[in-house]
C-alpha cells in the first residue's frame, strides 16, 4: 500500500541542491550507491535523490523509491535540450508522455521508439500532475512552457539533423537521458509521475556554449515549478 510520500528526482547535483536546502528533519538512506534524503518539504513528506545520468540509473533509482520508500507520486526535475522549434532556452516542458528515442528495432519492422512485444512504449504522464505543473507555469509567469513528449536516450544530442528527425519523426518536445526510464518504471508499478524539464540548450550543436551557463538558471526555474506543485497537491 502506497503512502503520501512524494519522490523527487534529479539527475545532477544542480537539479536537487535547491530542494535539499529547503528540507526539514531530513535523514540520509543509501541504497545501490544512491543517497536518498527523506524528510519534509513545504509540509509534504518527500524523498529527494540524485539518480545519476542515464536510463539505467534513473530506472534503478525510481524502483527503489517505490519499493523501499513507498512513494505515491514521482516528480523528475532538471534540464533538457529543446527539440520543438517553439522552445527557447529557459522554457519549460511538462511531459505529456515519455518515450525512448534510442530504442530502435526498425530492422524487425517496429517503429522507432517501440519496445518489441510490449503493449505500451510511450508512457503517459499523470493528468493531475500535468495540470498542476501547467498551473504553476501560469501563476509563476514562466518565460514559456508547453506540454509535450519527452524523448530519452543514452546520448547527448548535439546535431541539428538529429534534432529535426526526433521532432518530425517522433514528435519530441525535448531530449534528455532519464525521463522515459522513470516513466516506464512508474507505469509498470502504477505510480503517477510527471517530468518537468527546463531548456538549457537547443540540442543543435551549440550546447558547448550554453549548457554549463544555463544549467543552474534552468534548474532554478524547474525547481520553482516543483515547489509550486508540492504546495498545491491535494
Amino acid at each position: 500500500m502506497t503512502t503520501s510520500v512524494i519522490g523527487l528526482i534529479g539527475a545532477m547535483d544542480e537539479e536537487i541542491e535547491l530542494l535539499l536546502a529547503q528540507m526539514e528533519s531530513s535523514e540520509i538512506v543509501s541504497k545501490a550507491g544512491v543517497k536518498y534524503v527523506r524528510g519534509t518539504l513545504h509540509g509534504r513528506e518527500v524523498v529527494v535523490c540524485k539518480s545519476g545520468v542515464g536510463k539505467v540509473n534513473a530506472a534503478v533509482t525510481t524502483q527503489i523509491l517505490i519499493d523501499h520508500f513507498g512513494v505515491s507520486k514521482v516528480l523528475f526535475t532538471g534540464v533538457a535540450g529543446a527539440l520543438d522549434p517553439r522552445l527557447n532556452i529557459g522554457d519549460i516542458v511538462i511531459s505529456s508522455s515519455c518515450m525512448q528515442h534510442d530504442m530502435d528495432v526498425s530492422p524487425l519492422g517496429f517503429e522507432r521508439g517501440v519496445i518489441p512485444y510490449q503493449s505500451v512504449s510511450d508512457f503517459p504522464a499523470d493528468t493531475y500532475l500535468i495540470n498542476l505543473a501547467e498551473k504553476a507555469c501560469k501563476e509563476l509567469a514562466a518565460d514559456g512552457y508547453l506540454v509535450g513528449k519527452v524523448l530519452s536516450g543514452d546520448q547527448f544530442i548535439a546535431s541539428r539533423d538529429t534534432v529535426q528527425s526526433l521532432y518530425e519523426q517522433m514528435d519530441g518536445a525535448c531530449a534528455e537521458m532519464e525521463g522515459s526510464a522513470v516513466a516506464q518504471v512508474c507505469w509498470m508499478n502504477e505510480v503517477p509521475y510527471v517530468v518537468i524539464r527546463s531548456m538549457s540548450d537547443k540540442a543543435d550543436g551549440s550546447a558547448h556554449m550554453n549548457f554549463a551557463e544555463f544549467t543552474v538558471k534552468a534548474s532554478r526555474r524547474s525547481h520553482s515549478i516543483v515547489t509550486h506543485i508540492l504546495n498545491h497537491l491535494e
